[in-house]
């Protein structure tokens, strides 16, 4: 007779995964929920630090025009109040990376084993610098850009760049260029975890370069060519290291693969020979 203690609860019920991880649906969604809270928690205190730097990093991003022979000036009475939030933002999305690419990276890649959880790990650990990188690299180009733009003014002229026009710009300068530097490592990671083929990758690679292409497009300002070339040449190589990395891995693989086929066969016709096969610890001591 089955007592109290040997039923559950249907409301303590635990979700549970099928051997490969899949889930319902609603589980998906109630993770993306779940992870991208944590993200907003980490954007947000990332925020918070950033209204303590914001006249350093004021100043760090308008030295470009500076240096170029042109001034930032604030039009609006609310102006300065609105710039010091989309710069604080920014700050947030830096500081907070490493919490926000993990958790995309645990969302794309779900019911990871141990070992795949290393490689979580270590894709954040790539990442981060490679983003930060991405940043720090459009911050080196940008004063060339401005530069060019600036020196196409009459001679008589004034340069007064609108703030409101020039943050937003800057901000979708360095992070797409952040952004771009990730794709190579999205690529590798998910070809460790056995998502993306090299195979695939090669068959697509025309459409990998128009799309290179693009974002560099997009992201020089004014179409202008110095930026692009600068975003769109690291992006090919990363691209091209990338692409070849994983193709030596899917070989290994294969190879690994291939070599356990033969021996789950061997084993399926009963050649047991190297397990049968007597060993010296197994023969009768004569002496004894």
């Amino acid at each position: 007779m089955a007592t109290n203690n040997d039923k559950t609860p249907r409301n303590k019920k635990k979700r549970v995964k099928d051997d490969e991880g899949r889930m319902s649906l609603k589980e998906h969604l109630i993770e993306a929920r779940n992870r991208l809270f944590k993200s907003l928690i980490a954007l947000t205190l990332g925020t918070v630090a950033g209204f303590f730097i914001y006249d350093w990093l004021l100043e760090l991003i308008i030295a470009p025009v500076q240096a170029a022979g042109g001034s930032v000036n604030f039009t609006a009475v609310m102006s300065p109040f609105d710039i010091m939030i989309k710069v604080a933002l920014f700050v947030g999305i830096l500081i907070s990376s490493p919490v926000w690419l993990y958790q995309l990276w645990a969302f794309i890649v779900p019911g990871l084993k141990k070992n795949e959880r290393r490689l979580s790990y270590s894709f954040v650990a790539i990442s981060v610098p490679l983003f930060i990188g991405g940043v720090a690299m459009a911050y080196f180009v940008l004063p060339f850009a401005l530069h060019f733009f600036i020196s196409l003014a009459p001679e008589n002229s004034e340069n007064l760049i609108n703030i409101n026009e020039y943050l937003p710009f800057i901000i979708r300068l360095l992070l797409a260029f952040g952004l771009a530097m990730l794709v190579p490592v999205l690529m590798v990671g998910l070809n460790m975890v056995g998502v993306l083929s090299a195979k695939v990758i090669l068959k697509n690679w025309r459409i990998t370069v128009f799309l290179i292409a693009v974002v560099a497009a997009m992201a020089a300002p004014g179409g202008d060519a110095i930026t692009m070339f600068a975003l769109a040449g690291p992006l090919f190589l990363t691209f091209a290291a990338a692409t070849v990395f994983c193709y030596f891995n899917d070989k290994k693989r294969a190879k690994k693969q291939a070599a356990q086929d033969a021996e789950n066969e061997r084993l399926a016709k009963g050649d047991s020979s190297t397990i049968d096969a007597p060993s010296h610890i197994d023969e009768p001591n004569s002496q004894l």
